[in-house]
């Protein structure tokens, strides 16, 4: 977790922030950071990553189109240095919250916060560490659904669970949560929602500032009514596409599956594989154009996946001890695969 004298940094850096411009990943704990900071202060715009692996210099445009005095960048392990030279030369504080492996030196103009780098290390996902930060109990079902969907059971959870029992369920692990009804429907309903065009998001989120609960999201209206097609469009796509890798998995050991289309879902669909098949390695790979964007589940799979790119030209990734994202070029998928295939069987993993 975060020190008391981080936690009273990140408020004072919250509390300056006039017209805050909060850069988020592009995953329901990117979202749920983004929404417990900006209630907490109650003003800021939000705007998801979607470029891969980092965030890149085409979204400093944003930060002058909105007039931007503060930038927060939250669950991101890579920004790209061209934007943060953008960034210094214009003198817009930046504050930087992150849980992942650091992979890149910090400038000094930055305010850096990762409880890797404290004394007492760990790795939450960000949603805790900015309820840490806010500790508003009206938004312990946004903490939540954050720290869920990155497989983190929360110790606040039975706080939850006190005022949300019909939400909670009985559970003891995350991802019974996150794949059950009730919050974990929500989730995933935020998580559909991220997938949309730019405009239906921008309108998802300008309703996530607003409401006061959970239920209005499980509710359906007119308010929320393009969250909800889009998320009855992608499970249905999402259930499609599981049962299509299920029934082509071959190995006891390493289940691969590789499509492609107009919807990139395969870190949900490593997330699905994963939570039915935990004892096995989880390849999917989405392909666009001369790229597969990769999502590898598996026990202390991150050591064996950056080994195996190396020397894959273009290659790029990273994430966390267990679960990887990488993208590789189309022509290197089989080499990729081979590769896993060996290490496996050579019982490396």
């Amino acid at each position: 977790m975060l020190t008391s004298k981080q936690v009273l940094e990140i408020k004072e850096h919250l509390n300056k922030a006039q017209n805050p411009l909060f850069f988020f990943d592009n995953d329901q704990d990117g979202l749920c950071s983004f929404l417990l900071l900006q209630r907490y202060i109650g003003r800021g715009k939000g705007v998801p990553i979607r470029s891969f692996p980092n965030l890149d210099v085409s979204y400093f445009k944003r930060v002058v189109e909105l007039n931007a005095d503060y930038i927060f960048i939250l669950d991101k392990p890579l920004v790209s240095g061209e934007f943060l030279k953008e960034v210094e030369q214009v003198n817009i504080p930046v504050v930087w919250i992150d849980h992942h492996e650091i992979q890149e030196e910090i400038p000094k103009f930055v305010n850096y916060y990762n409880p890797l780098l404290n004394r007492e290390k760990s790795e939450e996902p960000v949603t805790a560490l900015c309820y840490q930060v806010t500790q508003r109990k009206e938004d312990l079902w946004l903490a939540v659904i954050g720290c869920v969907y990155d497989r983190f059971f929360p110790d606040f959870y039975s706080d939850f669970k006190k005022n949300y029992p019909d939400l909670a369920g009985n559970y003891k692990k995350a991802w019974d949560v996150y794949y059950g009804p009730g919050l974990g429907k929500i989730a995933r309903i935020l998580g559909a929602g991220l997938k949309d065009k730019t405009s239906d998001v921008i309108n998802m989120l300008r309703f996530l500032m607003k409401i006061k609960s959970p239920y209005e999201i499980l509710e359906e209206n007119s308010k929320n009514y393009s969250v909800y097609k889009r998320f009855k469009e992608i499970d249905k796509k999402y259930n499609k596409l599981l049962e299509k890798a299920i029934y082509s998995a071959s190995s006891e050991k390493i289940i691969f599956f590789k499509y492609s289309g107009d919807l990139s879902i395969s870190s949900d669909l490593s997330n699905g594989l994963m939570y039915k098949f935990p004892e096995k390695i989880i390849v999917v790979g989405y392909v666009s154009g001369d790229k597969i964007n990769v999502s590898v589940r598996g026990k202390k799979i991150k050591e064996i996946i950056s080994k195996i790119i190396e020397d894959l030209e273009d290659a790029t990734g990273g994430g966390h001890e267990d679960a990887v994202g990488l993208r590789i070029k189309k022509d290197d998928w089989e080499i990729f695969k081979k590769r896993v295939e060996e290490l496996v069987e050579n019982r490396k993993i």
